[in-house]
This record gives C-alpha cells, structure tokens and sequence, in this order.
C-alpha cells in the first residue's frame, strides 16, 4: 500500500463520527417516530442491531412504549423466549398495545387465563378498545371458567366503552344485545339503530380504503373498475361485508396482527386444541374455545361456530351467506327463511 493512500485511509479514520455527536434527546425522538411507525417487526429489529448507541435508545422505555401494533405483528412460527421478553419489556414500558397482545396470546396460546386476562385490563384502563371488546367476549362466553362464570352485564358493559371509542364490532354486538334483552333491557329500537350505526361506520371505512387500495398487479387490468366499488370479471377478491350486499367488493377490514397469530398457533399445531374444541369460524378472529360448546353455532347449518355476534356477523357477509346449507331437521320447513343470525347454543 503506497503512503499516499495510507494517508487518505488515515484521514478517514481520524473523521468524527457525526452520528455520535447528535443530541440523545433527538436520537429518542427520532427512534420513537419509527418505532411508531414500523411495518413490520424486522423494521425496529434492523435498528437494534445497526451499532450499540442505537440499541440502546431502541430498547429505551420512552421508544418502547410508542411502539405501533405493526411491531408486534410476529408470526407464531417464529415465537420464542426473546420474543416474549421483547413484549415483557413494553409491557413494563406501558405500551398499550404491547399488553393487549401479550395479554391475548397469554390467555388464549399459553393458557395463562389470570395474566392475559390482567394485561387486557390494563390496555383496558388505557382506553384500548380492542381489549375492551376481547375483554367483553370474555364475559359473554364465560372463557375461562364454566358455563356460570358468565357475567352478561358486563359483558355489555365493557362493549358500550368499546363503541364509544369507536369500536365497529362491540358497537355491532351492543345493537344485538339490546334487541334481543342479551344482559340488559330489551329495546328494540335503540338496537337496531346501534346496528345502523355500525353498517353505516363500516361503510365510510370501506369507502376510504377503497380510495387508498391497490389491487395485486395481475388483477389490475382484470379489475379496472374496483376503484368505482363495482364487482368485475375476473378472479375474486376478499371483500367488504357491508358492500357486498350491494354488488360491490373493496378490501376487507385488516384484521389485528393479534388475530393472526392466535389463528396461525393453533393451525400450525403448535399451539394444541382439547379434544372438542374449536376456534371461531370467521377467518380474521383466531380465539379458540377454553371448554366444550363454549361458542355458539349457526342456528341453520350448525356447521360453524362463533365467539361472538361480530364475528358472526362479518363471517355471514364475507363467506358463510353463500355456503349454509340448511341441516336435514329444518328442510321440511321450505316455506320458511331460516335466518343463520339466530344463534343456537352449543349444549354448554
């Protein structure tokens, strides 16, 4: 090597790194902007292992706790000791979202019912609707416990929180519950305009992401006219509920990350069911049953089960409308609309 470039190499070397003269305060800031705003896991991960200065404001409680729900987003394939230590430290941190996660695959995967269902409390108390809601499912099915361990009053309860902020589901569910006296006094008109509510909240949100969404570049030119919410030839898309009444199809709701790894732990068999025990049957919940016939079944088939009205709900528009079949005691009634909305008890 000639002296010339042993003194340009030298030169290199000897220049400050300016990364390190930033400010801590305005590292911390600028690592909570992106924990926040992660897509996935690998994208906070890529930060923790660029040097040691970044992992150590990246493990910081102040970033820890604006963490987005898209951090959290791991596939239970890949769950594991650090995983859940990385949740634990979030959790300590006050990330709301990190308990209500933590708390579902507590309650639900680990069978852990007293801390998971502690974690959602908290997130609760933090005004996080989704624990609200899961929270209230719990109490209308009793998960957990027996059959008398169901507390339908609260049950409501927790869903009018949820809706207040917000909530389409546990607005959809309170509707329900009002019309039919389901843990409160039956008030039929103020039930179904809870229900009209909610249609009506879903419709604005599938009208906005049909405005944002993309299809898949091999459907575009089969789907041109997706953008007008007009059903097209060409291969199907998972759709709206709400608008599929009306003969259109825009991108479902994206269900919680959450969700997804309940539903892919017990698929996978990683997580194992008890003899008898099912998970719900709309595709974007995930919850399984904590004791036999804890979920309902659609009062026509008898085929599909439910945790609650919501998923029931969305589970009829998106897909169970076009497959029930009536079971073998209900065909000579042929004069007759069976609704699959009317619930039948599992025999809990």
């Amino acid at each position: 090597m000639g002296t010339a470039q042993r003194k340009r190499l030298r030169t290199i070397s000897e220049k400050p790194d300016l990364f390190d003269q930033l400010p801590d305060d305005l590292v911390l800031h600028i690592l909570s902007k992106l924990s926040s705003s992660a897509s996935r896991p690998s994208d906070f991960i890529n930060i923790i292992i660029t040097c040691k200065r970044l992992k150590r404001f990246a493990l910081d409680p102040l970033v820890l706790s604006r963490a987005g729900v898209k951090t959290f987003a791991m596939k239970a394939e890949r769950w594991s000791d650090p995983a859940h230590q990385f949740l634990k430290q979030c959790v300590n941190a006050g990330n709301r979202e990190a308990l209500y996660t933590l708390g579902m695959i507590r309650f639900y995967c680990l069978q852990n019912r007293g801390s998971g269902a502690s974690l959602m409390a908290k997130a609760a108390i933090k005004s996080h609707a989704l624990a609200l809601y899961s929270l209230a499912v719990i109490q209308f099915n009793g998960s957990g416990g027996s059959k008398n361990d169901k507390n339908l009053r609260a049950g409501v309860a927790l869903c009018a929180r949820a809706a207040v902020l917000g909530h389409i589901d546990a607005l959809r569910e309170l509707g329900h519950c009002l019309q039919d006296g389901y843990g409160v006094p039956r008030n039929i008109v103020q039930g179904r305009r809870f229900l009209v509510q909610a249609n009506a909240k879903e419709l604005a949100l599938s009208l906005r992401s049909m405005l944002t969404w993309k299809p898949q570049q091999k459907h575009v030119e089969e789907q041109q006219n997706l953008r007008y919410g007009c059903t097209v030839r060409g291969p199907a898309i998972t759709g709206c509920p709400l608008l599929s009444d009306f003969g259109c199809n825009v991108p479902a709701r994206e269900a919680h990350p959450v969700n997804g790894f309940l539903k892919e732990w017990f698929e996978s068999r990683r997580g194992v069911l008890d003899h008898g025990l099912r998970l719900c049957s709309h595709g974007g919940c995930g919850r399984p049953e904590t004791r036999p016939h804890e979920f309902r079944r659609c009062s026509v088939c008898g085929a599909v089960n439910y945790c609650s009205r919501g998923c029931q709900a969305l589970d009829w528009k998106l897909r169970h409308k076009v497959e029930c079949v009536p079971t073998e005691q209900w065909q000579g009634n042929t004069g007759r609309r069976w609704r699959s909305w009317i619930w039948r008890d599992g025999g809990d």
